[in-house]
């Protein structure tokens, strides 16, 4: 069965009929809508009123985003379904997923609070449609929460002042609530930090602008002594800065699956436009590097899919005793939506200039899919997170349960009280040689040779004192430690998924390349040692080469062409 999405096939097997509905009433708002009045509101940057009505209307967030005991019966925070939601709303468009994603990293800090009667109200306003907010970024320094300008000031016995400025904050202009961080004015306490809900139409609250030029709106805003009482506090001291790690945790998986979206659409569009093209007497699809190009880049858009659903797993299965989900999750973020990128690269050499197109999504794809590697943390972030894993992920494995694949109807409550944010040294994996070993194909093969010269080179040429305060260093092997774990989940879920052995190895064909284009990486690294020059050579490595495998891949990717088009 084919793994991609088409919203003219929707044969996923939902747990729950409202899932089902869900999902069908989406993809239905978008194909009654039609491809020119999207592309139209796209170039027009026309707020998107009516994809709001139809989330009110349908209480669309109120069934996604309300977790179980506050809503309706059918609500919850599901992971799995979030998946399917968040890939179908980029398969459309990123504008209708952004404000959906801004209003998830908003309603984060209100769902992880103990102030019930904030939560209360929340539910009842996304059972009316509203939408919501993160108030964390400001302009001069982004996300460094340790550097924050927005100021509270105590007033009297439970009464404060806020004031002020945020930047690059989706939803700003229209957000029922916007949870905003902060510090206490330290003149008068502590400074700790802090987090309250403010309302986005309060006189003394000002949108400033849309700092971008989009459908979105990404606001700056200010409060000019924005009054608060304790009900509206969210947080306090340490547990504020808890709530916006957390929340991000919950968020930034989410951008992987925009991108999984995006490039599915493209896709179609690409095969459909490249097979039914003549040049030179011959279908594009003819050529061998076209053959090629579109072979990989399905490889990997499957290869996204599959990491991101078994990461999903990992989250809906984590516990304060199992908290792999840490590295799983900023994986998700930054190599699926850089593979991403990857793929949008590949299919636009094909389409050349019909991705410049107005009609086309291919044209908002290739803009679109620039900005996911970017948010939420830049890639260099999350690669600078997840090396403090790869001790433990090499050299001390632990036993846990298996987990298994987690599409069953559970309200997903760990997310919510996740703990404090630290402590990422001391979580320990499952071991991942276990899972290379249950697939004997060539490349899987080839790629464990690979991943065994790059432990050899930790443990007997490990970075020295100099080399870990090179990030750049770092940076570089750390690429290498994120594809030993995207390999890892990639084989897991494949088995899940039942996907061929053909297409599995196919999958590995690439990751091979990739693991020796990033040990040729760290080898040319001017900080490098002799030694570790040494070790890179062996990672570097051709993958098996069949035509039979290959022509069955190539197969799968022709099976695509006219197999969706958007409705006009």
């Amino acid at each position: 069965m084919e793994i991609l999405l088409n919203p003219k096939q929707l044969v996923r097997a939902y747990p729950d009929e409202r899932s089902r509905d869900v999902m069908r009433k989406t993809i239905e708002f978008f194909e009654d809508k039609g491809k020119r009045r999207l592309k139209e509101d796209y170039h027009a940057r026309l707020w998107y009123a009516d994809f709001l009505d139809f989330v009110r209307r349908e209480k669309i967030f109120a069934t996604m985003c309300t977790p179980a005991g506050y809503g309706a019966a059918d609500a919850r925070w599901d992971t799995w379904r979030i998946c399917e939601f968040a890939e179908i709303l980029g398969f459309y468009g990123l504008q209708y997923w952004y404000t959906w994603q801004v209003s998830v990293l908003g309603l984060g800090p209100i769902w992880m609070s103990r102030n019930d009667a904030v939560k209360q109200r929340t539910a009842q306003l996304l059972e009316d449609g509203a939408i919501f907010a993160f108030g964390l970024s400001e302009k001069a320094h982004g996300a460094d929460i340790y550097s924050s300008d927005m100021v509270v000031t105590p007033v009297d016995e439970g009464r404060y002042r806020a004031s002020g400025r945020k930047y690059y904050i989706g939803n700003g202009n229209q957000a029922a609530i916007v949870s905003t961080f902060g510090k206490f004015d330290q003149s008068a306490g502590s400074g700790d930090y802090v987090f309250f809900a403010a309302d986005s139409q309060h006189p003394r609250y000002e949108c400033v602008q849309n700092v971008c030029a989009s459908q979105n709106f990404v606001s700056e805003f200010a409060l000019h002594d924005y009054p608060l009482t304790e009900a509206d506090i969210l947080h306090k001291g340490r547990e504020a800065w808890d709530a916006a790690l957390n929340t991000v945790n919950i968020g930034k998986y989410n951008l992987g699956w925009a991108s999984i979206g995006i490039c599915t659409h493209a896709m179609y569009e690409a095969v459909t436009h490249a097979h039914n093209r003549r040049l030179y007497k011959m279908r594009v699809t003819d050529f061998p590097h076209v053959k090629r190009i579109f072979v990989d880049a399905y490889a990997r858009l499957v290869a996204m899919k599959l990491f991101a659903l078994r990461a999903g797993d990992y989250m809906r299965a984590a516990s304060s005793e199992d908290r792999r989900y840490l590295l799983y999750n900023p994986m998700v973020k930054m190599k699926v939506t850089t593979e991403g990128e990857r793929v949008i690269n590949l299919l636009w050499d094909v389409i050349a200039a019909k991705g410049f197109e107005k009609n086309m999504y291919f044209e908002q794809a290739t803009a679109d899919i620039r900005g996911l590697p970017k948010l939420e943390g830049t890639v260099h972030v999350n690669i600078a997170l997840i090396v403090k894993f790869m001790p433990n992920f090499f050299f001390a494995p632990a036993e846990y349960p298996d987990v298994p694949r987690r599409d069953d109807a559970a309200n997903d409550t760990f997310l919510f009280n996740q703990g404090p944010a630290k402590g990422l040294g001391s979580i320990r994996f499952h071991d991942y040689r276990r899972v290379l070993a249950t697939y004997d194909l060539p490349n899987v093969n080839v790629f464990e040779e690979q991943v065994n010269a790059f432990r050899e080179l930790l443990a007997a040429a490990p970075p020295n004192e100099s080399q870990m305060q090179d990030t750049d260093f770092l940076m570089a092997g750390g690429e290498l430690f994120a594809l030993v774990v995207y390999a890892q989940l990639i084989l897991e879920n494949a088995r899940l998924y039942s996907i061929e052995a053909d297409l599995v190895d196919q999958i590995f064909d690439f990751l091979v390349r990739d693991f020796a284009e990033s040990a040729l990486q760290l080898y040319s690294k001017a900080g490098s040692t002799a030694e570790q020059m040494g070790w890179c050579l062996q990672m570097i490595k051709k993958p098996a080469h069949d035509a039979r495998r290959y022509d069955a891949v190539w197969e799968r990717v022709l099976a695509l062409d006219g197999a969706y088009e958007m409705n006009a």
